[in-house]
Protein backbone atom coordinates (compact mmCIF):
# COMPACT_ATOMS: atom_id res chain seq x y z
CA UNK A 1 0.00 0.00 0.00
CA UNK A 2 1.42 3.64 -0.83
CA UNK A 3 2.26 5.54 2.37
CA UNK A 4 -0.52 8.28 1.23
CA UNK A 5 -3.26 5.26 0.79
CA UNK A 6 -2.12 4.31 4.04
CA UNK A 7 -2.73 7.63 5.92
CA UNK A 8 -6.07 8.41 4.10
CA UNK A 9 -7.13 5.02 5.17
CA UNK A 10 -6.38 5.98 8.50
CA UNK A 11 -7.74 9.49 8.60
CA UNK A 12 -11.07 7.86 7.18
CA UNK A 13 -11.22 5.21 10.42
CA UNK A 14 -13.52 6.66 12.25
CA UNK A 15 -16.03 7.42 9.06
CA UNK A 16 -15.31 3.43 8.99
CA UNK A 17 -16.63 2.98 12.70
CA UNK A 18 -19.65 5.00 12.19
CA UNK A 19 -21.01 3.46 8.62
CA UNK A 20 -20.39 -0.15 10.75
CA UNK A 21 -22.44 1.55 13.68
CA UNK A 22 -25.24 2.52 11.42
CA UNK A 23 -25.39 -1.24 10.46
CA UNK A 24 -25.97 -2.42 13.99
CA UNK A 25 -28.24 0.35 14.43
CA UNK A 26 -30.10 -0.49 11.11
CA UNK A 27 -30.21 -4.19 11.97
CA UNK A 28 -28.64 -4.64 8.14
CA UNK A 29 -27.24 -8.14 8.53
CA UNK A 30 -30.14 -9.64 9.79
CA UNK A 31 -32.53 -7.67 7.13
CA UNK A 32 -29.63 -8.67 4.01
CA UNK A 33 -28.98 -12.47 5.37
CA UNK A 34 -26.61 -14.95 3.41
CA UNK A 35 -28.22 -15.07 -0.37
CA UNK A 36 -28.33 -12.50 -2.41
CA UNK A 37 -31.03 -9.62 -1.34
CA UNK A 38 -31.80 -6.00 -3.35
CA UNK A 39 -31.18 -3.10 -1.97
CA UNK A 40 -34.70 -1.89 -2.40
CA UNK A 41 -36.36 -4.70 -0.06
CA UNK A 42 -33.60 -4.01 2.64
CA UNK A 43 -34.64 0.03 2.20
CA UNK A 44 -38.33 -1.34 2.60
CA UNK A 45 -37.72 -3.71 5.92
CA UNK A 46 -35.07 -0.86 7.52
CA UNK A 47 -37.59 2.40 6.76
CA UNK A 48 -34.87 3.90 4.83
CA UNK A 49 -35.03 5.48 1.34
CA UNK A 50 -33.50 3.42 -1.42
CA UNK A 51 -30.37 5.31 -2.74
CA UNK A 52 -29.21 6.00 0.49
CA UNK A 53 -29.26 2.52 1.66
CA UNK A 54 -27.37 1.25 -1.49
CA UNK A 55 -25.21 3.94 -0.40
CA UNK A 56 -24.51 2.66 2.50
CA UNK A 57 -24.55 -1.46 1.39
CA UNK A 58 -21.78 -1.00 -1.19
CA UNK A 59 -20.01 0.99 1.77
CA UNK A 60 -20.28 -1.86 3.83
CA UNK A 61 -19.06 -4.24 1.19
CA UNK A 62 -16.17 -1.96 0.16
CA UNK A 63 -15.13 -2.60 3.76
CA UNK A 64 -15.73 -6.19 3.89
CA UNK A 65 -18.78 -6.82 5.26
CA UNK A 66 -20.95 -7.34 2.25
CA UNK A 67 -20.44 -8.68 -1.07
CA UNK A 68 -22.39 -7.20 -4.15
CA UNK A 69 -23.30 -10.57 -6.36
CA UNK A 70 -24.84 -8.49 -8.74
CA UNK A 71 -25.48 -5.12 -9.09
CA UNK A 72 -27.78 -4.12 -6.03
CA UNK A 73 -27.75 -7.49 -4.73
CA UNK A 74 -25.95 -7.81 -1.32
CA UNK A 75 -25.21 -10.70 0.92
CA UNK A 76 -23.02 -10.84 4.05
CA UNK A 77 -19.61 -12.39 4.49
CA UNK A 78 -18.30 -13.87 7.31
CA UNK A 79 -16.85 -11.34 9.08
CA UNK A 80 -20.07 -9.12 8.25
CA UNK A 81 -22.01 -12.21 9.96
CA UNK A 82 -20.70 -11.22 13.22
CA UNK A 83 -22.94 -7.82 13.67
CA UNK A 84 -26.12 -10.30 13.56
CA UNK A 85 -27.76 -9.30 16.87
CA UNK A 86 -29.20 -13.47 17.29
CA UNK A 87 -25.48 -15.38 16.64
CA UNK A 88 -23.81 -16.52 19.96
CA UNK A 89 -20.73 -14.69 19.09
CA UNK A 90 -22.04 -11.09 18.03
CA UNK A 91 -20.51 -8.62 18.19
CA UNK A 92 -22.90 -6.01 17.83
CA UNK A 93 -23.32 -4.41 21.97
CA UNK A 94 -18.91 -4.30 21.69
CA UNK A 95 -19.63 -1.87 18.52
CA UNK A 96 -22.05 0.56 19.86
CA UNK A 97 -20.78 1.05 22.96
CA UNK A 98 -17.00 1.31 21.53
CA UNK A 99 -18.76 4.24 18.70
CA UNK A 100 -20.90 5.46 21.99
CA UNK A 101 -20.11 9.23 22.57
CA UNK A 102 -19.12 8.17 25.66
CA UNK A 103 -16.13 6.39 24.49
CA UNK A 104 -14.94 8.89 21.35
CA UNK A 105 -15.23 12.18 22.16
CA UNK A 106 -12.82 12.06 24.88
CA UNK A 107 -10.52 11.00 22.23
CA UNK A 108 -10.92 14.40 20.42
CA UNK A 109 -9.11 15.59 23.63
CA UNK A 110 -6.36 12.84 22.97
CA UNK A 111 -3.30 15.22 22.22
CA UNK A 112 -3.94 16.88 25.60
CA UNK A 113 -3.68 13.75 27.43
CA UNK A 114 -0.72 13.17 25.91
CA UNK A 115 0.70 16.70 26.95
CA UNK A 116 -0.47 15.97 30.39
CA UNK A 117 -1.21 12.83 31.24
CA UNK A 118 -4.36 13.56 32.42
CA UNK A 119 -7.94 11.50 32.06
CA UNK A 120 -9.40 13.55 29.22
CA UNK A 121 -12.73 11.52 29.91
CA UNK A 122 -12.76 13.01 33.45
CA UNK A 123 -12.86 16.90 31.68
CA UNK A 124 -15.20 16.01 29.41
CA UNK A 125 -17.84 14.21 31.63
CA UNK A 126 -16.85 16.00 34.71
CA UNK A 127 -16.50 12.80 36.36
CA UNK A 128 -14.48 9.28 35.84
CA UNK A 129 -15.87 6.68 33.50
CA UNK A 130 -17.04 4.12 35.75
CA UNK A 131 -18.78 6.94 37.70
CA UNK A 132 -20.70 8.09 34.58
CA UNK A 133 -21.66 4.47 33.72
CA UNK A 134 -23.01 3.75 37.26
CA UNK A 135 -25.39 6.93 36.65
CA UNK A 136 -27.08 5.80 33.63
CA UNK A 137 -28.21 2.17 33.90
CA UNK A 138 -28.94 1.43 29.84
CA UNK A 139 -25.32 2.58 29.31
CA UNK A 140 -23.73 0.45 31.96
CA UNK A 141 -25.73 -2.49 30.81
CA UNK A 142 -24.13 -1.58 27.07
CA UNK A 143 -21.02 -1.55 28.90
CA UNK A 144 -21.35 -5.11 30.27
CA UNK A 145 -22.86 -6.62 27.01
CA UNK A 146 -19.99 -5.39 25.34
CA UNK A 147 -17.85 -6.93 27.59
CA UNK A 148 -19.18 -9.71 27.87
CA UNK A 149 -18.97 -10.14 24.10
CA UNK A 150 -14.84 -9.39 23.87
CA UNK A 151 -14.53 -12.34 26.60
CA UNK A 152 -16.59 -14.75 24.72
CA UNK A 153 -13.43 -15.92 22.75
CA UNK A 154 -11.01 -15.96 25.75
CA UNK A 155 -13.56 -18.01 27.35
CA UNK A 156 -13.43 -20.74 25.16
CA UNK A 157 -9.40 -20.15 24.76
CA UNK A 158 -8.61 -20.13 28.77
CA UNK A 159 -9.55 -23.55 29.71
CA UNK A 160 -6.98 -25.73 27.40
CA UNK A 161 -4.36 -23.18 28.46
CA UNK A 162 -4.15 -23.93 32.66
CA UNK A 163 -4.76 -26.64 34.81
CA UNK A 164 -7.75 -25.60 36.53
CA UNK A 165 -8.69 -29.40 37.70
CA UNK A 166 -5.99 -29.20 40.20
CA UNK A 167 -7.50 -26.64 42.26
CA UNK A 168 -11.06 -26.69 43.90
CA UNK A 169 -12.57 -23.34 43.83
CA UNK A 170 -11.81 -19.72 41.86
CA UNK A 171 -12.98 -16.08 42.06
CA UNK A 172 -12.84 -14.39 39.15
CA UNK A 173 -12.36 -10.31 40.28
CA UNK A 174 -14.05 -7.51 38.13
CA UNK A 175 -16.13 -11.05 36.09
CA UNK A 176 -18.74 -8.44 34.88
CA UNK A 177 -22.01 -11.53 34.16
CA UNK A 178 -19.69 -14.05 34.55
CA UNK A 179 -19.12 -15.04 31.00
CA UNK A 180 -15.02 -15.93 31.25
CA UNK A 181 -15.76 -17.94 34.68
CA UNK A 182 -19.31 -20.24 32.74
CA UNK A 183 -16.33 -21.29 30.49
CA UNK A 184 -13.93 -22.51 32.58
CA UNK A 185 -16.55 -23.84 34.87
CA UNK A 186 -18.10 -25.75 32.28
CA UNK A 187 -14.79 -27.47 30.99
CA UNK A 188 -13.73 -28.55 34.70
CA UNK A 189 -17.04 -29.81 36.42
CA UNK A 190 -15.55 -30.15 39.61
CA UNK A 191 -14.61 -26.52 40.61
CA UNK A 192 -16.68 -24.25 42.07
CA UNK A 193 -16.89 -20.35 41.53
CA UNK A 194 -17.43 -17.12 42.37
CA UNK A 195 -17.83 -13.60 39.96
CA UNK A 196 -17.02 -10.88 41.86
CA UNK A 197 -17.53 -7.72 40.75
CA UNK A 198 -19.58 -4.04 41.34
CA UNK A 199 -23.90 -4.83 41.68
CA UNK A 200 -24.28 -3.00 38.64
CA UNK A 201 -21.12 -5.22 36.84
CA UNK A 202 -22.47 -8.44 38.06
CA UNK A 203 -26.48 -7.27 36.80
CA UNK A 204 -26.47 -9.81 34.02
CA UNK A 205 -24.86 -12.46 35.80
CA UNK A 206 -27.78 -14.43 37.27
CA UNK A 207 -28.81 -14.91 33.23
CA UNK A 208 -25.27 -16.25 32.40
CA UNK A 209 -25.16 -18.87 35.28
CA UNK A 210 -28.84 -20.02 34.63
CA UNK A 211 -28.11 -19.98 30.86
CA UNK A 212 -24.75 -22.62 31.45
CA UNK A 213 -26.44 -24.43 33.98
CA UNK A 214 -23.91 -22.92 37.14
CA UNK A 215 -26.87 -21.46 39.73
CA UNK A 216 -25.55 -24.38 42.04
CA UNK A 217 -21.51 -24.20 41.42
CA UNK A 218 -20.87 -20.41 41.22
CA UNK A 219 -22.08 -17.60 43.51
CA UNK A 220 -22.44 -13.84 42.65
CA UNK A 221 -20.41 -11.77 45.62
CA UNK A 222 -21.03 -7.61 45.17
CA UNK A 223 -18.18 -5.34 46.50
CA UNK A 224 -15.04 -3.39 45.67
CA UNK A 225 -12.03 -4.85 45.00
CA UNK A 226 -9.78 -1.65 45.78
CA UNK A 227 -11.26 -2.43 49.86
CA UNK A 228 -10.61 -6.51 49.21
CA UNK A 229 -11.22 -9.46 47.73
CA UNK A 230 -13.24 -12.41 49.13
CA UNK A 231 -11.49 -15.16 50.64
CA UNK A 232 -11.83 -18.82 50.45
CA UNK A 233 -10.70 -19.74 46.50
CA UNK A 234 -7.20 -21.21 45.28
CA UNK A 235 -7.26 -19.30 42.32
CA UNK A 236 -7.55 -15.78 41.50
CA UNK A 237 -8.56 -14.68 37.96
CA UNK A 238 -8.71 -11.47 36.72
CA UNK A 239 -9.40 -9.85 32.56
CA UNK A 240 -9.12 -6.76 31.34
CA UNK A 241 -9.42 -5.39 34.46
CA UNK A 242 -5.42 -4.36 35.71
CA UNK A 243 -5.20 -2.03 32.04
CA UNK A 244 -8.16 0.01 33.48
CA UNK A 245 -5.77 1.70 36.09
CA UNK A 246 -3.10 3.40 36.90
CA UNK A 247 0.05 1.10 38.69
CA UNK A 248 -0.64 2.25 42.23
CA UNK A 249 -4.24 1.11 41.90
CA UNK A 250 -3.42 -2.12 40.06
CA UNK A 251 -0.91 -3.20 42.74
CA UNK A 252 -4.27 -2.49 45.26
CA UNK A 253 -5.89 -5.30 43.62
CA UNK A 254 -3.21 -7.68 43.26
CA UNK A 255 -2.69 -6.70 47.18
CA UNK A 256 -5.68 -7.85 47.87
CA UNK A 257 -5.71 -11.22 45.83
CA UNK A 258 -2.20 -11.75 47.72
CA UNK A 259 -3.76 -11.81 50.93
CA UNK A 260 -7.03 -13.91 50.09
CA UNK A 261 -4.34 -16.28 48.19
CA UNK A 262 -3.80 -19.48 50.42
CA UNK A 263 -0.37 -21.28 50.06
CA UNK A 264 0.34 -22.84 46.65
CA UNK A 265 -2.63 -20.70 45.03
CA UNK A 266 -2.24 -18.83 41.79
CA UNK A 267 -3.35 -15.51 40.19
CA UNK A 268 -4.03 -15.39 36.89
CA UNK A 269 -4.29 -12.34 34.79
CA UNK A 270 -5.44 -12.38 31.75
CA UNK A 271 -4.05 -9.02 29.79
CA UNK A 272 -2.42 -8.25 26.05
CA UNK A 273 1.49 -8.28 27.06
CA UNK A 274 2.89 -5.31 24.82
CA UNK A 275 6.48 -6.23 23.48
CA UNK A 276 9.63 -3.77 24.24
CA UNK A 277 9.53 -2.35 21.29
CA UNK A 278 6.65 -2.28 18.11
CA UNK A 279 7.40 -4.91 15.14
CA UNK A 280 6.04 -4.77 11.80
CA UNK A 281 3.49 -7.40 12.05
CA UNK A 282 0.68 -6.15 13.94
CA UNK A 283 -2.71 -4.23 13.36
CA UNK A 284 -1.76 -1.48 16.30
CA UNK A 285 -5.05 -2.56 17.90
CA UNK A 286 -3.08 -3.10 21.46
CA UNK A 287 -2.11 0.18 21.11
CA UNK A 288 -5.22 2.01 20.00
CA UNK A 289 -6.25 0.20 23.73
CA UNK A 290 -3.48 1.77 25.64
CA UNK A 291 -3.87 5.26 23.97
CA UNK A 292 -8.20 4.45 24.72
CA UNK A 293 -7.31 3.72 28.53
CA UNK A 294 -5.11 6.62 28.45
CA UNK A 295 -8.03 9.27 27.50
CA UNK A 296 -11.17 7.32 29.20
CA UNK A 297 -10.17 5.43 32.01
CA UNK A 298 -6.31 6.67 33.35
CA UNK A 299 -4.59 3.15 32.76
CA UNK A 300 -2.57 1.52 30.46
CA UNK A 301 -1.31 -1.87 28.39
CA UNK A 302 1.54 -3.16 30.17
CA UNK A 303 5.05 -5.18 28.99
CA UNK A 304 6.41 -8.44 30.94
CA UNK A 305 8.66 -6.34 32.81
CA UNK A 306 5.80 -3.73 33.82
CA UNK A 307 3.34 -7.11 35.18
CA UNK A 308 6.90 -7.83 37.28
CA UNK A 309 6.97 -4.98 38.41
CA UNK A 310 3.27 -5.13 39.71
CA UNK A 311 3.22 -8.63 41.21
CA UNK A 312 6.25 -7.58 42.94
CA UNK A 313 5.08 -4.32 44.30
CA UNK A 314 1.75 -6.65 45.38
CA UNK A 315 3.66 -9.52 46.93
CA UNK A 316 3.98 -11.77 43.97
CA UNK A 317 6.46 -13.37 41.77
CA UNK A 318 5.25 -13.81 37.83
CA UNK A 319 6.07 -17.50 37.11
CA UNK A 320 4.79 -17.84 33.62
CA UNK A 321 3.45 -16.01 30.73
CA UNK A 322 1.79 -17.43 28.18
CA UNK A 323 0.45 -16.19 24.66
CA UNK A 324 -3.50 -17.36 23.89
CA UNK A 325 -3.41 -18.09 20.23
CA UNK A 326 -6.96 -18.43 19.71
CA UNK A 327 -7.59 -15.62 22.11
CA UNK A 328 -5.20 -13.16 20.32
CA UNK A 329 -3.86 -10.66 22.02
CA UNK A 330 -4.19 -11.80 25.12
CA UNK A 331 -1.27 -13.75 27.67
CA UNK A 332 -1.97 -15.83 30.44
CA UNK A 333 -0.01 -14.75 33.59
CA UNK A 334 0.28 -16.79 36.25
CA UNK A 335 2.01 -15.52 39.35
CA UNK A 336 2.17 -16.91 43.18
CA UNK A 337 2.74 -15.75 46.42
CA UNK A 338 5.94 -13.80 46.75
CA UNK A 339 6.89 -11.66 49.65
CA UNK A 340 4.19 -11.35 52.51
CA UNK A 341 1.95 -8.67 52.11
CA UNK A 342 2.82 -7.45 56.10
CA UNK A 343 6.20 -6.43 55.41
CA UNK A 344 7.28 -3.10 54.16
CA UNK A 345 5.19 -1.28 51.26
CA UNK A 346 6.72 -2.08 48.36
CA UNK A 347 6.75 0.77 45.70
CA UNK A 348 6.77 -0.04 41.29
CA UNK A 349 9.81 1.12 40.32
CA UNK A 350 10.05 3.13 37.37
CA UNK A 351 11.71 1.92 34.15
CA UNK A 352 12.20 3.11 30.28
CA UNK A 353 10.49 0.63 28.14
CA UNK A 354 13.77 -0.83 25.63
CA UNK A 355 13.81 -3.18 23.29
CA UNK A 356 13.67 -6.94 24.70
CA UNK A 357 12.20 -5.64 28.07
Amino acid sequence: MKDRDLLVRLVFGSMAAQTVRAAVRLRIVELVGDTPCPAADVAAEAGTAPQPMTRLLRALAGLGLLEEHAPGFFAVTSAGALLDSNRPDSLTSFVRMFTEPAIIRAWEHLDDSVRTGEVAFDAVFGTDFFSHLARQPELSSMFNAAMSQATAETATALPGAFDFGRFGSVTDVGGGDGTLLAGVLTAFPALKGVVYDTAGGLAQGPETLRRHGLTERCSLTAGDFFRSVPGGSDLYLMKSILHDWPDDRAVTILRHCRAALPPGGRVLILEPVLPGAVGTDGDGGTYLSDLNMLVNVGGRERTRQDFEDLCHAAGLSLVTVTPLPEAEPFSLLEAEAGWSPQGPQATVPIRPTVPGS
